[in-house]
């Protein structure tokens, strides 16, 4: 018996890397019976006598499981957004970064297309603002200019021995990133993009390559932004800098909303807190409310 990470499953088998080698294997029977099911970045025990013949005996404890995409022991998500074509969006980055703080796995913030805002000086200062800005709550930051390599170096660390998944707007280059970073992959430009416009229900091929000693999921990401598993008094726990300091509220489960001494409307208030931050919580609990009272 020995044990691997599944890298992929497609049509009932299960790809298993284990020290280089890949092992393609079956489930243990008994798997469906407890409603059982191996997914895309489990560790697992398993046997096999060759590289195309083997079983599925067990599945370790799971960290963390992400819905869609569907796969399990995440590390950590690379959030990639663009400085231009298209423009730096908050309100989205705000939304993805709800999503992963609500699943409780780190994100890091990649803004590409640096090159976009050489010339532009006002535009460069602006977004080079929002970053210290999001590196001040406490998320890590990457400013990357694809014509400079020593930035797209100091990213690949991030990802040894780590498994990430890739979230962000469409069209800011995810493939032409993961290219960059690792050019045997020879991603097609474009394919995980398209792959964002697929229907809700479509099933997605979801396989973990290896990348800068680490995995890396070839998928588009998250596929839904909706707030469907989120409860408006769980939001303000999915901003860091509201938890700093939303133990000096006066009122115990303080909303953040009219509550009298709120600690964060004060740091709103001060500035202390990012007004944009603080508009977009308002706009998500009004969204999650909405949603509470259709059902």
């Amino acid at each position: 018996m020995a044990v691997g990470k599944i890298i992929k499953s497609l049509s009932g088998f299960y790809y298993i890397e284990d020290h280089g080698m890949i092992y393609q294997c079956r489930g243990r029977g008994n798997f469906r019976k407890r409603k059982l099911s191996p997914l895309v970045g489990d560790w697992v025990d398993y046997e096999s006598t060759n590289t195309t013949d083997g079983m599925v005996l067990a599945i370790h404890e799971r960290r963390n499981v992400l819905a869609r995409p569907l796969i399990a022991n995440v590390d950590q998500v690379l959030v990639i957004f663009s400085a231009k074509e298209p423009d730096f969006d908050t309100r989205l980055l705000d939304r993805f970064l709800v999503h992963i703080e609500a699943h409780g796995i780190p994100p890091i913030l990649v803004i590409a297309k640096m090159d976009k805002v050489n010339e532009h000086p006002e535009d460069k200062a602006s977004i080079e603002a929002y970053a210290q800005l999001y590196r001040t709550i406490g998320y890590t930051v990457f400013l990357v200019n694809p014509h400079r390599e020593r930035e797209l170096v100091s990213l690949v660390h991030y990802l040894k021995e780590k498994t990430t998944v890739l979230a962000g707007q469409s069209g800011v280059g995810k493939s032409s990133l993961l290219n960059r970073l690792h050019p045997e992959l020879n991603i097609k430009t474009g394919e995980i993009s398209k792959a964002l416009s697929r229907g809700k229900h479509t099933t997605r091929h979801v396989e973990l390559l290896k990348v800068g000693g680490g995995f890396v999921a070839d998928t588009p990401g998250f596929s839904s932004l909706d707030f469907q598993s989120l409860e408006a008094d769980e939001l303000s726990a999915c901003f860091p800098e509201f938890l700093q300091v939303a133990d000096a509220c006066k009122f115990r489960g303080c909303s953040h909303l009219n509550e009298p001494g709120c600690a964060v409307r004060s740091r709103v208030e001060s500035g202390d807190i990012a007004s944009h931050r603080y508009e977009h919580y308002k706009q998500f609990y009004q969204e999650i409310s909405n949603r509470k009272k259709r059902y």
